[in-house]
């Protein structure tokens, strides 16, 4: 097998193994542990489903890891990952896992004891911390046209670590419905595995190919009708990843629009993150306060279901990864050009769905004198709908 192939092959065949094998394993830990998600107002799953899969994922991620550790000593790997690696050296990668090791932790405990929004940000900080501190960080953003590098500076630390908190979250809030989170992360681990290998990455194709191997696994039990959830152990360990990963395909010193690229590749998470955080404005309601306005929501009130919903999603996500692909392969204003199609494309369909709409709103009670939150479910919902539509008439989305 070619040299170059060979190592790929064997690390998404462990990953893929490995998963396969560890979500049983997981998912009756989660069910004797009781960490199993109810059916309830805002939940799809009209059984109770175990939510510990992020164990099978990582799992599977530590057997990869493994593999590459026996392949680069005895099978000669190391040339293809770390010495011949255009980028690697400055990367810390026993710190790097240290701080992969602490989102999934963060996750676990959230799975088990239901962490505060506080505490879970803390964990989420700490391993993007880590993360950085292992040498992933950009310092000098470069202007596309002009070819002049701006120097982050004070700021190169802090705008990374707030970037990777991001990365992890909007993976987290796109865990919906089953197998929509971990079948995005596939798509997109094999994305960023190409560019990765494209852009002579090495050491980010390794790790791409690996979370797409362990994705793909537990997307087995995780597809509709799942009978295990991701879970925050999972989510968050994903979205993290993923984030890491981008950090890692791209120079210490970037061009913008290849900053933009991991950007487009996660396009819908974010676009779904945005839209909640304009929707949940809007309204006058908590950003962090949850809501059934999320895309796959909009798209079953359309009458799809939750398998039609996820495939959509799929293809959805599948054309902006291949936008992003092609947007490696072209000179900066092609490049422009094709990130301004999918975002207004994108954004036209996000308007057609109402992604902007709000789905829950504020009701003053005149019996209570309190100012309560109305859902579609209520009663008073209508009226408050009609009242909002007629003030916000400029703002029709």
């Amino acid at each position: 097998m070619n040299s170059l192939w060979g190592p790929y092959v064997a690390l998404f065949s462990a990953c893929l193994c490995g998963s396969l094998l560890m979500t049983p394993v997981a998912r009756r830990i989660a069910w004797r542990l009781g960490s199993v998600d109810y059916p309830g107002a805002r939940r799809i799953n009209r059984k109770p489903i175990p939510r510990m899969g992020g164990i099978a994922v990582f799992c599977a991620l530590c057997i990869g890891a493994f593999v590459q550790f026996i392949g680069s000593n005895l099978l000669g790997w190391s040339h293809i990952f770390f010495v011949e690696a255009q980028f690697a050296s400055h990367i810390n990668y026993a710190l790097l896992s240290l701080a992969i090791l602490v989102i999934f932790l963060t996750g676990l405990l959230d799975d088990y004891l239901s962490l505060s929004p506080r505490q879970k940000l803390l964990g989420q900080t700490i391993a993007a911390t880590a993360a950085v501190c292992s040498g992933l960080v950009i310092d000098v953003i470069v202007h596309p046209l002009t070819s002049q590098g701006v120097a982050l500076g004070v700021f190169a630390h802090p705008l990374t670590i707030i970037y990777l908190v991001a990365y992890t979250n909007i993976f987290n809030l796109i865990d919906g419905l089953d197998g929509l989170a971990s079948g995005i992360s596939c798509i997109a681990s094999i994305t960023m595995w190409i560019v990765s290998t494209m852009s002579g990455h090495t050491d980010a194709a390794a790790l791409s190919i690996m979370l797409a191997g362990a994705t793909l696994g537990f997307l087995r039990y995780n597809f509709n009708p799942a009978s295990v959830f991701l879970g925050d152990s999972g989510s968050l360990l994903i979205g993290f990843v993923l984030g890491c990963i981008s950090l890692m395909s791209v120079n210490r010193v970037s061009g913008l629009t290849s900053i933009i690229v991991p950007l487009v590749i996660a396009g819908i998470p974010i676009i779904d993150t945005f839209s909640a955080i304009v929707r949940r404005g809007r309204a006058h309601v908590s950003i962090g306060q949850a809501d059934k306005g999320h895309i796959h929501h909009r798209l079953m009130d359309e009458g799809f279901n939750q398998r039609q919903t996820v495939l959509f999603i799929y293809a959805w996500t599948a054309v902006l990864c291949a936008g992003s692909i092609i947007m490696t392969q072209v000179n900066v204003i092609p490049r422009i050009l094709i990130f301004c199609v999918l975002v207004i494309a994108s954004a036209l369909f996000a308007m057609r769905l109402h992604l902007f709409r709000p789905v829950l709103l504020h009701h003053y009670d005149p019996e209570t004198g309190e100012d309560e939150l109305v859902a579609p479910q209520d009663p008073a919902f209508e009226e408050e709908a009609q009242k909002f539509e007629e003030e916000h008439t400029h703002f029709p989305l």
